[in-house]
């Protein structure tokens, strides 16, 4: 007879520190082999990229996004985007064929956590860059209007986090 897992409740103190923080895989429950592997198959796809990715990734190195970057091939749990960016949690796919249902599934996972999949063909980053890159900066700036929206919301509903009264410090260092 085989051990079973029951299930039991957790202690309520438990709950109050929260889950523990992953030293890899960034809290994403993904074992370091498959992270390893991951990485690995991300830098090969760095090395080895279409002509679709080589032309964009150009035209991100030579444009000036001030903190917003992209960065190729990242990876974002279990999976592996052409291009991430981070600050604004957008990731953008280049479909070199039709998109499948795998493709439909890792981005509505990536969805479900805030990061927005912004898919391009590759035949309209090949023939028409200008078009393509307008749609992106139009998606940069949903995506800021977004985040701005998100971050007023925040502080109208937690007013004392908004702004940290300085009036009483004693020391004379500069606010950050």
């Amino acid at each position: 007879m085989s051990d079973r897992k029951k299930l039991a409740l957790r202690d309520p103190s438990d709950e109050a520190e929260g889950p523990a923080l992953k030293k890899k895989g960034r809290g994403w429950e993904i074992s370091e082999k498959r992270l390893d592997a991951l990485h690995d198959r991300a830098r090969e796809m760095r090395r080895h990229s279409s002509p679709a990715h080589k032309a964009l990734a150009e035209r991100f190195a030579k444009a000036d996004l001030g903190r917003y970057t992209f960065k190729r091939h990242a990876v974002i749990g279990s999976a592996i985007v052409d291009f991430n960016c981070h600050n604004l949690g957008l990731a953008i796919a280049i479909d070199e064929e039709d998109a499948d249902t795998i493709a439909t599934r890792r981005d509505k996972s990536l969805e479900a956590v805030g990061i927005r999949v912004l898919r391009l063909k590759a035949g309209d980053i090949l023939e028409d860059m200008a078009a393509v890159l307008q749609r992106i900066t139009a998606e940069m700036r949903l995506r800021i209007a977004d985040k701005q929206e998100a971050r007023r919301k925040h502080f109208a509903d937690h007013p004392r986090a908004a702004r940290h009264d300085h009036s009483n410090r004693t020391d004379n260092a500069p606010d950050r």
